[in-house]
């Protein structure tokens, strides 16, 4: 059985390493949901204008999520008044413009992919922006906000039943610290991770299996290593669609990556296969739960020539100014529990997911939960 344990130890790495992203990600998304004003979403978020791009694109990086815990944030801003345009500038960020992946691409693959992973973000959000202009119809977006209200279990009456709302007054610091607050955000997080824990297993497990299983004559054979300027080609339409298929999420693909650049995927995949961690199967699922299947389709399809599109350019760019690396010597390893960063941060939010946890058992939540079917509470007004 050595074959299936080396896949779980591999699932288990990657599961390990971004831990404590995703409870962050989850953190945010409740304290956005039971604490931000819908007025101050709005005021910032809501249209698709260049300071609210910019601005999505700032909180973002400030954001550091995971991609499971950005596609939640997201439909929690969008929730509360953001544009939809900028809800998904805002994915982007979250997943592909924060440091820690800077960090884990240049000591894998090298710095030039990190340069190259901050250079793509920002021409993919322009890309994203043009052709949500052009193609995204009002129709679709109100479709896609009475979907995110509604809930994932769609059931108004069970939500009406959970309504969390908060309506004390008082500056943003004094509703998070307040009592009322604190169980709104023990709730909501709880219920976020019910609705989402079976996609983020199922995208682990089959991460690992691919990561342990492929052989690399496979990739090489794929990948058209024989033919240099087919590769270049072939490199940024075939990434995405590998990360579709592989589940690997956020800063668990960069492993995945090294293994793919090594295979013999060409720069410009190797970006577009980074950017693709938005639209592989779990989180479409999720779109589909959070918005419908019309407004996943779109988000799918968008995303997809984006991602293609900006891993071209970028190619290009680095081609012109000679910065393309030449040597596929890219570090292949596993994680394992040591003690280090990684560790001391995964100690400390699983702390404070326990004390969240324990929090909503306290107040009620179990029933809760059971009526609804793990779905997260989702009322129009929720929000202190």
């Amino acid at each position: 059985m050595g074959w299936l344990w080396h896949a779980l130890e591999v699932s288990g790495s990657m599961a390990w390493e971004i831990l404590w992203a995703l409870i962050l990600g989850f953190l945010l998304s409740a304290v956005v949901q039971a604490v931000v004003r819908r007025q101050a979403v709005t005021a910032l978020l809501g249209d698709d204008s260049p300071r609210a791009l910019a601005a999505a694109t700032a909180l973002g990086i400030a954001s550091s999520s995971c991609s499971y815990a950005a596609v939640a944030l997201a439909r929690s801003l969008f929730r509360k008044g953001a544009g939809f345009t900028a809800a998904m500038a805002f994915e982007i960020a979250s997943t592909n413009l924060v440091l820690e992946l800077g960090i884990l691409l240049a000591l894998l693959l090298g710095w030039q992919f990190t340069v190259a992973e901050f250079v793509g973000g920002p021409i993919m959000i322009v890309l994203l922006a043009v052709l949500f202009r052009l193609f995204l119809r009002r129709r679709l977006v109100a479709d896609a906000l009475r979907q995110a209200e509604r809930g994932l279990a769609g059931s108004m009456e069970g939500h009406a039943a959970m309504d969390m709302s908060v309506t004390g007054g008082g500056s943003f610091l004094r509703r998070l610290a307040s009592t009322k607050g604190f169980t709104a955000i023990s709730h909501i997080f709880v219920m976020e991770w019910a609705a989402i824990w079976r996609d983020i297993v199922v995208g682990l497990l089959i991460a690992g299996a691919l990561a342990a299983w492929v052989p690399a004559d496979f990739w090489r054979g794929f990948f058209l290593t024989d033919q240099p300027v087919l590769a270049v080609l072939w490199g940024p339409l075939v990434g995405p669609v590998v990360a579709v298929v592989s589940f690997v999420c956020s800063i668990g693909n960069v492993p995945l990556a090294a293994v793919l650049w090594n295979g013999g995927i060409s720069f410009g995949g190797v970006v577009a296969f980074i950017f693709a961690d938005l639209i592989i199967l779990p989180i479409l699922n999720i779109y589909r739960k959070y918005y419908g299947p019309r407004a996943a389709a779109f988000i799918a399809g968008t995303f997809y020539v984006t991602m293609a599109a900006a891993g071209y350019i970028v190619e290009l760019i680095f081609w012109a100014v000679g910065l393309t690396p030449q040597e596929r010597s890219a570090r292949v390893v596993e994680a394992h529990i040591t003690w280090n960063y990684t560790t001391w941060l995964n100690v400390a939010f699983l702390a404070l997911a326990a004390v969240l946890f324990v929090r909503f058992l306290a107040t009620g939540g179990l029933p809760m939960m059971r009526m609804m079917g793990g779905a997260p509470p989702s009322t129009p007004d929720q929000g202190v």
